[in-house]
């Protein structure tokens, strides 16, 4: 009853649709996993910690027993708990290197009546493959515009009519000192990066990719170096919107925050503004002042969003210029350069 063995390739594609489980520690899960996955360990840490303890001291007969004494209460749980989540009996399995912990989970559930693959070469041969497709070759297209120009909210009204990739909801961050604010925690790096390869393999690499214009790392997750070699090479259309707008689009987006929170971020780039912008950003928070906050630090960032085009050496850059901060209708400019352009 042995499970059958399929490719990362293979077990990607025919796993969708279908419950898909990790067997490794909660630890290992925590660190980065398939997008999809459940966890369902053989091991918990303190166990998984023992048996490898015991593998160097004593060899792999001892650990073997041992995690075998370990599972053995466990597995009518295995089994209930595969079963509640396969919903149609087949179940696709994993773990760190494709060896013992998943055949040996396979040929359970085969064995309790369900159909299970496990994933040649385990979760380390899929980070190899993640890590090698970000070495493809996309059509890409930037999306820039100083902070508060409305950037992301312009991506999601090109959704429907042009391929996007949006990094700051892969990332749950903003990609600015402030970028945390109302979103989710990040999540560990590798799980970021796996999340990424995910949307990308659902995007076509003939067509253009209009992604936003960001610096390598969004909030403490980076993006991974040879993807973003290609986004330094890309052409940038360019959202030209007036800086009175985008100060209201700012107090908008964070005038409910938690005051205390808003000065932490604003102490976090403490030495890029300087001690005097500070003290006034923290009198000006204190007041319940947003709109003059808001116009410290976007002179900050401006001044930076413009080094940063410089120190990359763009060689493209299209501007569309605007009058307007409602995203909905610089959508619809942008479209416009994007398709009268082409692959620009």
């Amino acid at each position: 009853m042995k499970a059958e063995s399929l490719t990362v390739t293979e077990f990607l594609s025919q796993s969708k649709g279908h419950a898909l489980i990790d067997v490794r520690a909660p630890i290992e899960f925590k660190k980065g996993h398939l997008p999809g996955a459940i966890n369902i360990p053989l091991f918990d840490d303190l166990e998984r910690a023992e048996i490898g303890t015991l593998y160097k001291a004593k060899g792999r007969e001892n650990a073997v027993m041992r995690g075998l004494e370990i599972v053995s209460p466990k597995l009518t749980d295995f089994i209930k708990e595969a079963k509640n989540k396969s919903g149609n009996n087949k179940v696709f399995i994993y773990c760190f290197r494709g060896g013992m912990r998943s055949n040996s989970f396979g040929w359970l559930l085969n064995t309790a009546g369900l159909e299970s693959r496990i994933m040649e070469g385990g979760y380390k041969a899929y980070r190899n493959h993640v890590l090698n497709h970000f070495k493809n070759r996309y059509n890409l297209v930037l999306l820039g515009g100083a902070t508060g120009s409305g950037k992301t909210e312009i991506l999601h009204h090109l959704k429907d009519n042009i391929q996007i990739l949006d990094l700051e909801k892969i990332a749950h961050h903003k990609g600015s000192a402030f970028g945390s604010i109302n979103e989710l925690p990040q999540n560990p790096q590798q799980l970021f990066e796996n999340n990424l390869y995910d949307a990308l393999v659902n995007l076509s690499y003939e067509k253009p990719i209009l992604v936003e214009d960001e610096s390598m790392s969004i909030g403490y997750n980076k993006i991974p170096y040879t993807f973003w070699l290609q986004m330094k090479e890309a052409p940038i259309i360019k959202v030209m919107v007036p800086f009175e707008l985008r100060v209201n689009r700012l107090v908008k987006d964070y005038g409910m925050a938690d005051k205390n929170l808003l000065a932490k971020c604003i102490r976090n780039i403490s030495q890029q503004l300087g001690p005097n912008n500070v003290k006034d950003c923290m009198q000006y928070l204190e007041e319940g002042n947003l709109a003059d906050v808001a116009t410290i630090t976007l002179r900050y960032y401006d001044k930076a969003y413009e080094y940063n085009h410089v120190k990359r050496e763009i060689k493209k850059i299209i501007l569309v210029e605007t009058d307007t901060d409602d995203a909905a209708i610089n959508a619809l400019k942008v479209k416009e350069v994007f398709e009268n352009y082409g692959n620009l």
